[in-house]
Formats: structure tokens, sequence, C-alpha cells
């Protein structure tokens, strides 16, 4: 074999050698990205799981949780308040996945809040970490118009339900009188009567009316046996 031959020979045995590692070099990368591929996961809901349950379940996903935080909820302690990522995002297995761990519901102590005034009693919930629930009002008259009169929960109890719901005094119920019948009296007797029920003249109507006697009340506002307060005028015609 002439040394030409033998030259020909070594690039075809060379050309076949890096056909075939080119093959075997693209084989290998196309394996490799559907490894990768495959290795992609849908992100499980974990909210509500107790730590326990939820690393079981990442493991079953090749997930790792770590726990970023904790914080006060109103879920039981150690159940999974939040997490990142979120349910159904694609994930890569391995990745750590972060929750917020519940502390369980905080527990309060109530202050004392009975005899303040409702803006008082507002800043004391205010420093003691607790919200003002719902504020009712009645009339109570040994009590001073917006005085706090009962809270619940009561004073030095343990608020597990952050609020606190007041009954505040109120501003005394208004006085109502009847509304006697003016008409036929004269207007001097009308008013004596009013006042003698607490009530008072806002107007008088001067009225020309044939068949009445002058100076005597031929119509009246409010009508008789209307249910009035103190602060409402009665307004009167007078016939002239």
């Amino acid at each position: 074999m002439t040394a030409r031959e033998q030259f020909e020979r070594f690039l075809r045995v060379t050309l076949l050698v890096f056909i075939l590692a080119a093959a075997g070099f693209l084989s290998a990368m196309t394996a490799i990205r559907i490894a990768i591929r495959g290795r992609v996961v849908s992100m499980p809901n974990l909210v509500g799981k107790q730590s326990e349950d939820a690393e079981r379940t990442l493991s079953a996903y090749g997930l790792q949780l770590r726990v970023a935080d904790r914080q006060y909820s109103t879920m039981s302690v150690n159940a999974i308040v939040r997490q990142s990522p979120a349910p159904g995002e694609q994930v890569k297995v391995s990745q750590d996945v972060q929750v917020i761990l519940s502390l369980g519901a905080q527990k309060l102590t109530v202050p004392t809040l009975a005899g303040r005034s409702l803006r008082a009693a507002h800043i004391a919930l205010l420093e003691a970490g607790l919200p003002l629930g719902e504020v009712s009002t009645a009339s109570f008259p040994a009590w001073e118009a917006g005085t706090v009169v009962e809270q619940d929960p009561p004073a030095g109890s343990t608020a597990v339900v952050p609020r606190v719901d007041l009954l505040v005094s109120g501003d005394d119920p208004p006085v109502y009188y009847v509304m006697p019948s003016l008409i036929g009296m004269e207007q001097a007797e009308a008013q004596r009567v009013l006042m003698a029920d607490g009530l008072r003249v806002a107007k008088v109507n001067n009225v020309t009316e044939t068949g009445s006697p002058k100076e005597t009340v031929i119509g009246q506002v409010p009508a008789r046996g209307a249910r009035i307060t103190g602060d409402i005028g009665v307004e009167i015609s007078v016939a002239q």
C-alpha cells in the first residue's frame, strides 16, 4: 500500500470517527433536553396543610420545603398560610418552596373600657393591638352620653377573636307630647294651653273668616293628637 493510499484511508477513518462523535454528541444533548423538560412539575397547593404533610407532598414531587417566616393567623399552629411559588406554577425539581407557617390565633388581653369615652376606648384598643368591633348605643340616665357602659369580651379576658364590641350610653331620649286641640279657643288661651304642655307658638296666621269670632283659633299645625317633641313650634291660624 502506497503512502497516498494510507493517507486517504486515514482521512476516511478520521471522518467516520468525527461523524460518529457528532451523532453521539447530538444524541446526548437531545437526551439532556428531554430529561430537563421531564424534571419540571406543576406546583401543588399547600395552603392550609400542616408542615409535615406539606413536606411529604413536596417530596413526592421532588421539591423541598423551606420555612421563610411565621405569623399569627386564624389557622392552626404550623399550618401553611402562604407559599411561593404559587399553586399551579411550573417549577423545576429540587427547587425550594418557601412557605409562611401559622403561629395560631394571637391571644391578647382585653383592657378595661367601661367608664371611658368612646374615643378613649378606641385608643386603648389600638394600643392593645385589638380592633374596635360593633358599637351599640342605648339610653342610660346614670351614665354620661358617649361613655362605654359594657364591653364584649370583658376586661382582662384573652381575646382569640381580635375585636371588641362596645355598648355606649347615648343621649337622653326626647320627651314627646300629644298635640292638644286649640280650635275654637281664643288666641291668648291657646298660647297658655301650649305653654302648660311644654309647647310654644312659632307662627300666627291672621285669617279673615266670616262666621268665626275674632281672635279665635280656626286652624293648627300639627293637628290634634299628633305626637311631637318640645322643640317643634306650633303654627295657628286666628280669625280676624
